[in-house]
C-alpha cells in the first residue's frame, strides 16, 4: 500500500499543483497545443513513464512481460515522487511538452487543469485505439477521461469508492446494527449510542483545516449525493441543496458531540486510529490496507459496507477519487507509449497483479473476476471486502468535474467546514459565501 501518494493526493501536493496551474497561462499557436508529437511505430521505441512510489514499482515489474510481447519497446519507468511529479508535469507542459515522459501517471483532481490550461498537452488516446474500452471500466470513469465524448484525455487505471470501514465490536458493545443503518441521520442517533456506551466518537475531522485534505468527509457526502464543487459543465455548485445538506449532517453530528478534532492531518488520523477514538472510518477503498498495516492487533474487530445514503433510498455508492495514465501530446512514440498504456490497463492479468502487489483497486471491470477479490478477510471478520467495493464499481455513479479550479474550491469549502464545526455556522450561510467567493476569483458562473 504506497501510503504517501495516497496521502498527498488528498493533501497538500492538489493545493499545490493547483495554484501552479491557476497561475500559468497557455500562449497561442504551438504553446496552447504543446509541442507536435508523433504516433510512431506501436512496436518499436524508447519510451519513459513518469509515476510514484509503489504504482512506478508495479509498472516496472510488468516490463519484462511486457517486453515478450512488444520486445521492440524499451521501457524506463521513473519514481518521481509526490507530489514533485506534479510541478515536474506542469513545468513540462508549459515549456510545450519539452523534457516529459512519454506516460504520464495523473490523479484526477489534475487532469482536467492539465486539460484545460494546455490544450493539446496531453494526446488523444481514441486515434491510437482507447475508444475500444469505453465500456471496460467503472461507472462514471469514461466520462471522466472523455468529458466531451470526443477527445480520451487519458485511461482509468484505479477507482476508489466510498466506504465505511468500523469498529464492529464497539457497535455490538454499543448494541447497534452497523448493516441495519440506511441513512446517515440513523447513524447519528446510533453514533449518540456508541459514544454513551463506549465514549468513542462516531468519526473524526480536522476541524481547523490544518491540512488540504480536511473536507474528505464532506465530499464523501457531496459525490453520495451525485453532486460536487462544480457541474459537469464547470458552473459552481458549493451551496447546492445538496451541498447544505452535507454541510448540515456534519454540524449536527459536530454538536452531538460525535466528532473528535483530528487537527494535525495524517499523523492524528493514525494517532486516532491506533487509540481507537472513532468507532467509524469513512474512508475510500484503500484506506482497508492502512488499518491492517497500523493495527494488525485488531483482526477480526474491524468490518466494512458502503456508506448509508445521505437521503433516504439514495446511493450508497460513489467513486471518490482515480488516477490515470495519459500520453504526452510533445511524445515522438505516442503508438509505442499507447501500447504500453493498453497493457498496464486493460489486460486483467496485469492489474490482478498490481491490486496483489500494492493493493491499487482497479477501474477495469474484467479484473474482478480473479479470485483474489472475492477471498474472506481475516481481518475483516472474513468478510469479502473485495465483494463491497465491487457492488459500489457496478452501481450508477456519477463522473464529477475536479476543473482547474479544485484547489481554490478546496480551500473555500475547508475554510467553510472550519466556521461551522468550530464557531458553529450557518451551513447555508458559509457556503453560499464560498460559492460567491469563488465566483470572483475564477470568474466562473455560480449555478441557483
Amino acid at each position: 500500500m504506497e501510503l504517501g501518494r495516497r496521502r498527498v493526493l488528498r493533501m497538500g501536493g492538489a493545493v499545490a499543483a493547483g495554484a501552479g496551474l491557476t497561475g500559468l497561462t497557455a500562449c497561442s499557436g504551438t504553446g496552447a497545443t504543446g509541442q507536435e508529437g508523433a504516433a510512431g511505430d506501436k512496436d518499436k521505441g524508447r519510451i519513459s513513464v513518469w509515476s510514484w512510489q509503489g504504482p512506478a514499482a508495479e509498472m516496472k515489474a510488468l516490463v519484462p512481460e511486457f517486453n515478450k510481447k512488444y520486445p521492440g519497446i524499451e521501457v524506463t519507468v521513473e519514481d518521481i515522487g509526490n507530489p514533485a511529479i506534479w510541478d515536474k508535469i506542469t513545468t513540462g507542459l508549459a515549456a510545450n511538452g519539452q523534457g516529459l515522459a512519454d506516460v504520464l501517471h495523473i490523479g484526477v483532481d489534475y487532469l482536467p487543469g492539465y486539460v484545460e490550461k494546455f490544450p493539446g498537452g496531453l494526446a488523444d488516446l481514441g486515434p491510437l485505439g482507447a475508444n475500444a474500452y469505453r465500456d471496460a471500466f467503472a461507472q462514471g470513469m469514461w466520462q471522466t477521461v472523455c468529458p466531451d465524448g470526443k477527445r480520451v484525455n487519458a485511461l482509468p487505471w484505479e477507482a476508489n469508492s466510498a466506504g465505511f470501514y468500523y469498529r464492529a465490536d464497539l457497535f455490538e458493545k454499543a448494541g447497534v446494527d452497523a448493516d441495519a443503518l440506511q441513512t446517515w441521520e440513523e447513524t447519528i442517533e446510533a453514533g449518540k449510542e456508541i459514544k454513551q456506551k463506549t465514549g468513542a466518537h462516531l468519526l473524526g475531522i480536522d476541524k481547523p483545516a490544518s491540512q488540504a485534505d480536511a473536507a474528505n468527509f464532506f465530499q464523501m457526502l457531496l459525490q453520495l449525493q451525485g453532486a460536487f464543487y462544480f457541474s459537469l459543465s464547470g458552473e459552481i455548485t458549493l451551496d447546492s441543496p445538496e451541498a447544505v445538506k452535507a454541510m448540515t449532517l456534519i454540524k449536527t453530528m459536530n454538536d452531538a458531540g460525535l466528532v473528535s478534532d483530528l487537527a494535525g492531518g495524517w499523523n492524528a488520523l493514525m494517532s486516532s486510529l491506533k487509540q481507537g477514538t472513532a468507532a467509524v472510518l469513512p474512508m475510500p477503498t484503500w484506506f482497508g490496507g492502512i488499518i491492517q498495516e497500523q493495527v494488525p492487533e485488531e483482526a477480526g474487530k474491524w468490518k466494512v459496507r458502503l456508506p448509508p445514503a445521505v437521503r433516504r433510498g439514495g446511493s450508497t455508492a460513489a467513486t471518490v477519487n482515480s488516477t490515470h495514465l495519459a500520453v504526452a501530446g510533445a511524445s515522438e512514440h505516442q503508438a509505442a507509449a499507447w501500447s504500453f498504456v493498453e497493457f498496464v490497463l486493460t489486460r486483467p492479468a496485469s492489474q490482478v497483479q498490481i491490486y496483489k502487489g500494492k493493493g491499487i483497486a482497479p477501474a477495469l471491470m474484467k479484473a474482478y473476476d480473479d479470485a483474489v477479490f472475492h477471498e474472506p478477510s481475516p481481518f475483516f471478520g472474513g468478510q469479502r471486502k473485495g465483494e463491497v467495493f465491487l457492488e459500489a464499481l457496478k452501481a450508477p455513479s456519477s463522473a464529477f468535474n475536479y476543473t482547474a479550479d479544485y484547489a481554490r474550491a478546496l480551500k473555500l469549502v475547508t475554510d467553510a467546514q472550519s466556521k461551522v464545526l468550530l464557531g458553529g455556522a450557518d451551513p447555508a450561510k458559509v457556503l453560499r459565501d464560498a460559492a460567491d467567493q469563488l465566483g470572483r476569483q475564477t470568474g466562473r458562473k455560480v449555478h441557483r
